[in-house]
């Protein structure tokens, strides 16, 4: 009994869990509802530890929750759709389905072996009809209260992969998965109407107060609302009268500085802008230009780090305020033609990105704001000014603050007809086609007479055909040979299925309420959902703090607007976990290698000679995950789980050490052998020590598990432990071991079951309240008192709160340090500051 086997403790008690459904969620229970959610994993092939910490943390507070007297729900799935399952196909000759089911069945085995308390019966895979249906259902929904739309548009196009890609799915101007340079293309394309709700996803921010607050910047910076002045430069024919494209025109810009409108230097338009197209058809340098620009960044953060390029038009504008300041007309590689009109003013002294542009073409570079008496209109420096200032050489708005200068440009701009202010948001519509086989099918048929016709919900789930090849690139969908053709529900003639499918962020923006409700004949129940919603803790990683969030927070208000559900916002609490990372490993010929296939700094298949890189997240690219299989089946789950909760605050970094699996796997053979009964007798003697230490380690383990602070609950639970080893044997010493077992049964609850039946207690630990805590014991009724000589520390005395000046002076100056330092000689003088200090002047 001196040494706990966690292999048959694990195995025990998780068949123990399954067998009662310990862990399964009453929707009926009148106990107070908590939901706790981590993100759902990508069915890959295996978990690594960077997905055990991410479930340790939500499995810790949802034990804890049931502890507390909650109901909770506390549910897995898989984010099962998506591009890596046919790459699978490609590569392997598998069909996506059985890749994804394989791996599944592979992940879920690996997380029952670490004992998550998951209710398993509300499990879901987005690859599934009968999640998929559903959602397909909930599209029409959508598409029903104009919330959906098609239209031409130009899209990121991966050439290998033959889809498009968002544009956080494009990094340096490469697809994520492929790596191929990707293109711009004009496809026909579904979007969502995310931008129709961008005033309430900005304004919902400011309830979030267990968000992160970098997460609700992050969002509030992406749906990106500015105020500024749209306005029109005439092109001047006169000087653009050899121009094949001069004719009577004005270019509309969109500024959101229009106070800096006398520093402006140049206009530059999209290489999509209709000006640049129409010069493109007669001048093949354009043309060209313009095709160099399809090739660069997609995205506006890779357009503000890429090398600023232009192309010189020929034409010129007039400047609105002086008919005599002719400004040069560029197409550029830094404008998008979705923000805004697609043209910007160009202001070099107070942007970097035009700065940079004017530095390389040798245009103006004009001061018109100053924070000091600086006012010299060239400016030379290489980094723009964005501060706040006065306005300077800027004619009727000189010396006015830039708010004040901004609102005195757009009242003459509206004044004088030529301008207006307005309200720009960065958020774009969300573009959903994905011109792929492994996704959600667009529940819609395409007729010559009735045009776009939905799908009657009585025909759902429009489900995936599984006759389908991945021998050529593209779409199987599109080139299958009958799925597509079907006849139209409204007349019956010859017709076509859509073959896009729906972008996988669709799948993840409303699991969370199909957890929560499950019937049949709909995604779910909206009395049974509205019980468990919003999500109480979310959990993941802060790579989804934009995009997964954003849509998912776009889809819940979108399903109130239609009348689907009465939330708005789907996660009350975030949490972003930091990562576990590890060593990364390249053999001599650069390519990656995993932890187990080093050894002693070289290749173990090889004995080459191995690089070491820099410490790094986990990442399947650069195949340094580290498995938890064999780590389980050598140390238990519990020495897992404590190490994922140790040391490093769990919205930091863990970097992954064998040693600190070794120290956490001591830690569970210590709590093993301290909850073991040895026989010793047991004396009726109180321990009010240990009795208070217990009292106030579980308030505080309370409290840091509610705040998500693993660390410090774990750094208490070693100082318990400690002093519960050095205590005397007696009935308090036994009732601080009962409660100890309680406060780390979160943590590692294998050992807490095994231990708790072995002490006889009745029931499962699982099922076991939190202990009570008297508040008595949580009072200081001793203080510490510092006893100074002459203003040094001499000695320190343990007194009662609140004990009289007389009876410290008197205690004082009876201490052996004190007398001996006064050497018999009478104090001059003694100064009490009650429950804090005794200074004796001698």
């Amino acid at each position: 009994m001196s040494r706990f086997n966690a292999l048959t403790a694990d195995a025990k008690w998780q068949a123990v869990w399954d067998e009662r459904a310990t862990f399964a969620a009453d929707d009926a229970s009148p106990k107070p509802k908590s939901y706790v959610l981590e993100m759902f994993p990508y069915p890959s092939g295996k978990i690594h530890m960077g997905h055990v910490r991410n479930y340790t943390m939500g499995d810790v507070l949802a034990r804890f929750r049931r502890m507390t007297g909650h109901e909770v729900l506390h549910p897995m799935g898989w984010d099962a759709f998506g591009m890596p399952a046919e790459n699978a196909a490609m590569e392997k000759g598998v069909h996506p389905g059985a890749w994804t089911y394989q791996n599944i069945a592979a992940m879920k085995a690996q997380l029952k072996r670490l004992g998550f308390a998951l209710d398993w019966s509300r499990e879901l895979a987005t690859c599934d009809p009968g999640y998929y249906g559903h959602e397909q259902a909930l599209f029409l929904d959508l598409l029903a209260a104009g919330l959906v739309y098609r239209k031409e548009s130009a899209v990121n196009w991966d050439p290998v992969d033959m889809t498009v890609l968002a544009n956080e799915q494009v990094i340096d101007g490469r697809g994520w998965r492929s790596a191929a340079v990707v293109e711009k293309r004009k496809l026909s394309q579904w979007f969502l109407k995310i931008t129709d709700f961008a005033d309430e996803l900005l304004d919902g921010l400011s309830t979030l107060d267990q968000w992160p607050d970098k997460v609700r910047l992050m969002q509030e910076n992406w749906i990106g609302k500015s105020e500024g002045l749209t306005f029109g430069f005439t092109v001047a024919d006169d000087v653009s009268a050899t121009s094949p494209i001069a004719d009577e025109r004005r270019i509309a810009v969109y500024s959101t500085r229009p106070d800096t409108i006398f520093g402006a230097s140049f206009v530059a338009v999209a290489a999509d802008h209709p000006i640049a197209l129409e010069l493109a058809a007669v001048n093949a340098d354009a043309a060209g230009f313009i095709e160099q620009c399809k090739a660069g960044g997609t995205t506006a953060a890779e357009l503000e780090t890429q090398e600023k390029l232009g192309f010189d038009t020929g034409l010129k504008v007039r400047h609105p305020f002086d008919s005599g300041w002719m400004l040069p007309v560029f197409i550029a590689n830094f404008v998008l033609m979705d923000y805004g009109t697609g043209a910007v003013m160009g202001v070099p002294a107070h942007d970097q990105r035009d700065l940079d542009f004017a530095r390389k073409y040798g245009l103006e570079v004009r001061r018109v704001v100053a924070d000091d008496d600086a006012a010299d209109p060239v400016f030379a420096g290489e980094e723009a000014y964005t501060g706040p200032g006065r306005l300077v050489n800027s004619a009727f708005l000189d010396g006015l603050s830039v708010t004040d200068a901004k609102r005195a440009v757009i009242e003459r701009a509206e004044a004088g007809g030529w301008g207006q202010g307005s309200t720009v948001w960065r958020l774009r519509d969300w573009g959903v086609s994905r011109q792929r086989y492994w996704g959600t099918p667009i529940p819609i048929i395409h007729c010559e007479a009735c045009g776009v016709v939905p799908v009657p919900k009585e025909q759902l789930p429009v489900v995936l055909p599984e006759d389908v090849s991945f021998d050529v690139p593209g779409n199987p969908l599109d080139r299958h040979p009958s799925w597509k053709h079907v006849a139209c529900p409204s007349c019956g003639g010859a017709a076509r299925r859509e073959t896009d499918t729906l972008d996988t962020f669709v799948n993840s923006s409303w699991y969370f309420i199909r957890f929560a409700s499950q019937p049949e004949d709909q995604p779910f129940d909206r009395a049974v959902a509205e019980q468990w919603l919003p999500v109480g803790q979310y959990i993941g990683g802060v790579e989804h703090a934009i995009l997964h969030l954003l849509y998912a927070r776009f889809w819940t208000r979108a399903l109130r607007r239609v009348g689907r559900i009465d939330v708005a916002e789907p996660f009350a609490g975030l949490f972003t976990q930091g990562m576990v990372t590890h060593e990364t490993y390249q053999d001599p010929a650069g390519a990656w290698l995993s932890p187990d296939e080093v050894a002693d700094g070289r290749v173990v298949a090889t004995g080459e000679p191995v690089t070491v890189g820099r410490v790094e997240k986990m990442s399947k690219s650069k195949k340094n995950t580290v498995d938890p299989s064999p780590i389980v089946d050598r140390y238990g789950a519990d020495a897992v789980r404590w190490f994922m909760l140790s040391d490093s605050p769990p919205e930091r970094d863990l970097p992954w050490s064998e040693a600190g699996i070794e120290g956490a796997w001591r830690f569970v053979q210590r709590l093993w052998r301290l909850a073991t009964p040895d026989g010793a007798p047991v004396t009726d003697s109180p321990d009010h020590d240990l009795a208070k230490r217990v009292h106030r380690t579980t308030a505080a383990v309370a409290s840091d598990i509610e705040a998500l602070q693993f660390n410090k609950a774990v750094a208490r639970l070693y100082e318990l432990t400690s002093a519960i080893e050095k205590a005397a044997p007696s009935t308090d010493r036994e009732a601080a071991i009962t409660t100890l077992l309680q406060l780390v049964a979160p943590m590692v609850p294998h050992l807490a079951e095994e231990a708790w039946a072995l002490r006889g207690n009745d029931g499962l630990i699982a099922d076991a309240t939190w202990p009570t805590v008297d508040p008595a014991l949580l009072v200081d009724d001793e203080v510490t008192i510092a006893v100074q000589v002459n203003g040094k520390l001499r000695d320190t005395l343990t007194a009662a709160k609140g004990a009289a000046k007389d009876a410290l002076e008197a205690a004082a100056l009876a201490s052996p340090a004190v007398q001996r330092t006064l050497e018999g000689k009478e104090p001059k003088k003694v100064v009490v500051v009650p429950d804090r200090l005794v200074n004796i002047v001698a």
